[in-house]
């Protein structure tokens, strides 16, 4: 059966969320990481899609997701909207705690949940995303396809670049967002910033 891309529908949120986890760790599995396997996708895929699901796209594969795009066109008004409507939830679902110790890192995404820290925006870049595919269909093409879909999407409403963070570890990743002509921005503790301008 051969893969298609195509609009984001309710029904693919259980199934991004399992993309979301398998391609968690710097492009790597990260349900080792995590002892409740949503919580990663509750801050890195969930909100997008629900606060702006025209800017979501998904790849589908012998007919599960296998990978998506999702992303918002203005990152500061993104950010209030998930305090507004997507935190108070997951707060009062996750309540604080302490490290367990035992070397998963559920704590760590459960202290973003109740702190969140603006995201940071470049001012020519007021878009970002995440992108993630599972490895079967990577080296085929569908990350492109996936990026210029959204970036069709994001030049549509006059947005004038898009950024996203990478993992300093996923030197793949970095690799091919800068063959897709993403330029690296600003370099941060947890990272990079790469911005792809659209005009």
């Amino acid at each position: 059966m051969t893969a298609t891309m195509r609009p984001f529908h309710p029904s693919d949120l259980p199934g991004m969320y399992r993309v979301c986890l398998l391609t968690g760790a710097a492009g790597q599995d990260a349900t080792p990481l995590y002892r409740d396997p949503d919580l990663l996708a509750h801050l890195y895929c969930g909100p997008y899609p629900v606060a702006d699901p025209g800017l979501s796209l998904v790849v589908v594969d012998a007919g599960e997701i296998a990978g998506y795009v999702v992303a918002t066109a203005d990152t500061a008004a993104f950010d209030a909207w998930c305090e507004r409507s997507w935190w108070p939830a997951l707060r009062t679902r996750y309540p604080l705690g302490d490290d367990p110790g035992d070397g998963t890192e559920d704590h760590v995404l459960v202290e973003r949940i109740h702190h969140p820290t603006p995201s940071p925006e470049p001012p020519d870049a007021p878009a970002h995303l995440h992108i993630d595919l599972l490895p079967r269909l990577q080296g085929q093409g569908w990350g492109r396809r996936l990026i210029e879909g959204l970036s069709d999407a994001l030049r549509a409403r006059d947005v004038p670049g898009v950024h996203l963070g990478v993992d300093a570890r996923n030197t793949r990743a970095i690799a091919f967002y800068e063959h897709l002509g993403f330029r690296r921005d600003e370099t941060f503790a947890w990272g990079r910033r790469l911005v792809l301008d659209l005009r």
